[in-house]
């Protein structure tokens, strides 16, 4: 048997190929839209991708089945709950697909979506116990996938959590201890709250540590799998549409262009908006007016997801060598409008100084005494399940996701400062309200960690 599980750090998305080799067939499992490491691990292998396997509809970014369908003739399966634009086979609970010895088990695990599905993977078809099970967004190591993400028109967050109850409780805890699991996805996820950052695990482990596959009635896995959930990127219900569709498909050669100063007045008067990929302290130091940063470094994808609209065309500024990356995460979650990116950017600064500006960060020693005067609005925008580490005092608590659709609850008139945990999304934060026209915005150096660990020390 060929296994190999290929992980996206900013994404904390799992895609796997499973093969045999003596016949060469492998199918896919949640492919992401950039498929070219797929084609190349079977052309290096000798393998025909024969089949791409969804679990589900995914909301957190495109799935890369088009694709990779278009590229080798694959079949494309899903559950059979599944309703698509285009042609798919339709995956049964208890069906098996013979790779060769090595063999698939479909095993239906409604409730993160009616029609999600989990794999179980055989190396021998009279195996007993299967090597693993590819769980998609049904079960992670620590966690469970959120039954309130609504991408399923129809399907209320109740009704989905009573099928998630049986297909964990039930179907997945039903499995012998030594199976092996193999999620979609890992910590930082926006599909749960508690993902572990280990890639794999065992039914066992999951029995004994996992909150959500302890022995409790269905009530009581409804109340703590919603409890604290994160606030959905505005992005995710497009996703999870854009999967259903017979959408445009990505180029796999795909690359944005370097844009000269011209093209970059010319796009931005149209109203592209200007997205700055470079660290928070480069930004900070010296930026475009009106661009919004969120860096190369971290959670980009989901994140330009929830400072960005789907049809906003983007003009990119990047770390050298990185302007193609960035386009491709951008391209990920279906955002495919990219016109390009600034060429030279110290030259487009020197030649636009009245564009440029610099970005307030507030050390320790400086919030309190900001935070006390009467007219300035802290904002907390951390998840929900943050909040317990604790708050600053008289800050008002918009989360990330929802800012940009809540920043008319703040006078934009009035000085703002944002935090988080760190000081990584607190940049985006302010960088979104400044280019919505707030005038005075500050955030917190280190962010919330910083400030309690100051005052923790002092008292």
């Amino acid at each position: 048997m060929i296994f190999t599980q290929y992980y996206l750090d900013c994404l904390s998305q799992a895609s796997y190929l499973v093969a045999d080799e003596s016949t060469g067939k492998a199918v896919v499992v949640d492919p992401r839209r950039d498929v070219a490491e797929y084609l190349a691990d079977a052309q290096a292998r000798g393998l025909s991708i024969v089949g791409i396997v969804n679990t589900h509809f995914h909301a957190d970014f495109v799935s890369g089945h088009l694709e990779l369908a278009r590229a080798t003739g694959a079949w494309i399966g899903y559950g059979e709950a599944a309703v698509t634009d285009f042609p798919v086979r339709s995956l049964a609970d208890g069906e098996r697909i013979p790779l060769g010895d090595v063999t698939l088990e479909v095993m239906a695990t409604p409730g993160h979506t009616p029609e999600s599905i989990s794999v179980l993977v055989f190396e021998h078809p009279d195996d007993e116990v299967a090597y693993g099970v590819l769980t998609g967004d049904a079960l992670f190591i620590g966690d469970v996938g959120r039954p309130d993400l609504l991408a399923s028109v129809g399907v209320t967050a109740t009704e989905l959590g009573r099928m998630l109850y049986d297909s964990v409780q039930h179907k997945l805890m039903g499995l012998p201890d030594d199976v092996r699991i193999f999620p979609a996805h890992g910590a930082g996820s926006a599909c749960g709250k508690n993902l572990s950052t280990e890639r794999q695990s065992t039914v066992g482990e999951q029995r004994r540590l996992n909150y959500a596959c302890q022995p409790m009635t269905e009530e009581q896995f409804l109340e703590v799998v919603t409890a604290g959930q994160p606030t959905a990127p505005a992005y995710f219900v497009y996703n999870a549409t854009l999967n259903k569709q017979a959408r445009d498909l990505r180029d796999l050669d795909a690359a944005v262009p370097a844009l000269s100063g011209a093209e970059v007045e010319a796009a931005v008067a149209r109203g592209a908006r200007v997205h700055d990929a470079r660290d928070v302290q480069e930004f900070a130091a010296a930026h475009l007016r009106g661009s919004v940063n969120v860096p190369v470094d971290g959670r980009m994808a989901e994140t330009v997801g929830m400072v960005f609209a789907p049809d906003d065309e983007i003009v990119v500024i990047a770390p050298e060598g990185q302007e193609q990356e960035v386009a491709t995460r951008f391209a990920r979650i279906g955002y495919d409008h990219v016109v390009g990116y600034v060429a030279n950017l110290e030259e487009y600064f020197l030649t636009h100084q009245d564009q440029v500006t610099r970005a307030s960060r507030l050390p320790v020693a400086e919030v309190d005494e900001a935070a006390a005067r009467a007219d300035v609005q802290v904002v907390d925008i951390r998840n929900a399940g943050e909040l317990e580490a604790g708050m600053l005092p008289g800050a008002r608590h918009i989360p990330l996701a929802e800012l940009g659709r809540r920043a008319g609850e703040l006078d934009r008139h009035r000085p703002v400062v944002v935090y988080c945990a760190g000081g990584w999304r607190s940049s985006v934060g302010a960088s979104l309200l400044r280019a919505r026209g707030f005038t005075d915005v500050s955030d917190i150096l280190g962010g919330y960690g910083a400030w309690d660990l100051a005052h923790a020390k002092a008292s």
